[in-house]
């Protein structure tokens, strides 16, 4: 009877685990840079579908990197291409660790994993697919230590 218990008491654990999942990410993708070495020409494209224009969302750069990684801070050039072919270039510094040299990221070990968000409160000028395309904006021809690179859409709830 007692381990009927602890599994039922487990199982609970697990549904509501499982139930509370983010439901808010519409779009998630990550790129793995090829050996760590980030080449200042290499472009990483995210196609992403948009349903509803009326809807919020924030639009989310992710980083995954090594705690090797020389700089406290990584320059990203972004655009982004509506359905109409019309681009707009930004470019966007995420700051990836403090002054003191903490990293900002989580994660145990050696690589850390940072979410910024790029544009807060962001809405798609229609539905349709829109493209968002990153390139590293650092002096280095080869940027080594970034693992991954991703982009995630999330739905602002409460709006739309």
């Amino acid at each position: 009877m007692k381990k009927f218990i602890i599994l039922s008491a487990l199982a609970a654990a697990l549904v509501s685990a499982l139930s509370s999942c983010d439901s808010s990410g519409v779009y998630d993708k990550y790129y793995e840079i090829p050996k760590l070495s980030w080449h200042k020409d290499s472009l990483l494209t995210f196609h992403v579908p948009a349903e509803d224009a009326s809807q919020s969302y924030n639009l989310i750069i992710q980083i995954r990197n090594e705690i090797s990684y020389k700089y406290s801070n990584l320059w990203l050039f972004c655009e982004f291409t509506d359905t109409h072919g019309t681009v707009k270039r930004d470019t966007f510094e995420i700051t990836l660790a403090e002054p003191s040299g903490r990293w900002m990221g989580k994660g145990n070990g050696s690589i850390k994993t940072l979410q910024t968000v790029y544009k807060r409160d962001f809405r798609f000028p229609a539905p349709g697919e829109y493209t968002f395309s990153i390139q590293h904006g650092m002096r280095d021809e080869r940027l080594t230590g970034i693992h991954n690179v991703g982009f995630r859409v999330e739905k602002i709830s409460g709006r739309g």
